[in-house]
């Protein structure tokens, strides 16, 4: 059974890229927290299947998170439903191969975009409500990949380890309000699309030679850490970057 953590009860929680792998998994551990919880995804077909299935506390809407504009609407849509926003999960992302000698500039600006600038313009919009309360917190997910110093898409793994100097400057700047901003780092999560995709007997065995830990990682391994680090009862942590990999970096 999964901690359960009292203070989050009715809380406001807004998780990007929340309708399918890990952004779901999170989007479930916090309506067990008694959250209400608006979850953003571009998938509008499993977003509107999943909220159907989660219920009233729970709030769908369909956002391509690289406009920014919408992106701001779909937070305020959250807001004006269940007030403000108290708790921000930064997960959207899309970890596209790339070869580097075929990179444009207008496909490089466009894996920043969804990897990184609207974790940004995100948070920006969330702020003023913790600001008010004087308290919040903003979770960015980020990565091991540029850790390990993985290859075949130069710009996702740029846009990962950018998320480090994001968290760290908006926890220094919001820390006196007392918001706490942090950063999760996951590893290879088996997710149904890294299953489908790139997952083979091959890099699993491959993988458990670098784990710590010789299992498969799933997405409620890094939801469980998401909703610790929204809790009270990290109330002390912020500015710092969680590794989630089963020891592998």
């Amino acid at each position: 059974m999964a901690a359960i953590y009292t203070d989050l009860g009715e809380r406001v929680v807004i998780v990007t890229g929340g309708a399918g792998g890990i952004g779901e998994a999170i989007t479930r551990a916090f309506l067990a927290q008694g959250c209400r919880v608006g979850f953003l995804d571009i998938d509008a077909g499993r977003g509107e299947r999943l909220q159907t299935e989660l219920g009233e506390k729970s709030r769908f809407v369909a956002c391509d998170l690289t406009d920014i504009p919408a992106l701001k609407v779909a937070i305020q849509s959250v807001r004006d439903a269940f007030g403000p926003i108290d708790v921000l999960i930064n997960n959207a992302a899309h970890d596209e191969r790339h070869p580097t000698l075929d990179v444009t500039e207008a496909y490089w600006d466009g894996r920043i975009a969804v990897n990184l600038k609207h974790q940004f313009f995100a948070a920006q919009a969330v702020l003023p409500d913790m600001q008010a309360t004087g308290k919040g917190a903003i979770v960015n997910l980020g990565s091991t990949s540029w850790v390990i110093g993985q290859g075949g898409m130069a710009a996702y793994t740029a846009s990962k380890s950018a998320v480090i100097g994001l968290t760290r400057s908006l926890a220094r700047d919001f820390g006196e309000f007392g918001v706490r901003v942090n950063a999760v780092a996951p590893g290879w999560i088996m997710t149904e699309r890294q299953l489908a995709l790139w997952v083979t007997p091959e890099t699993e065995k491959d993988l458990y030679e670098r784990q710590c830990l010789k299992r498969r990682l799933v997405p409620d391994d890094i939801a469980r850490v998401v909703v610790f680090m929204a809790s009270d009862e990290a109330g002390a942590i912020t500015n710092q970057h969680y590794v989630v990999d089963g020891g592998w970096t």
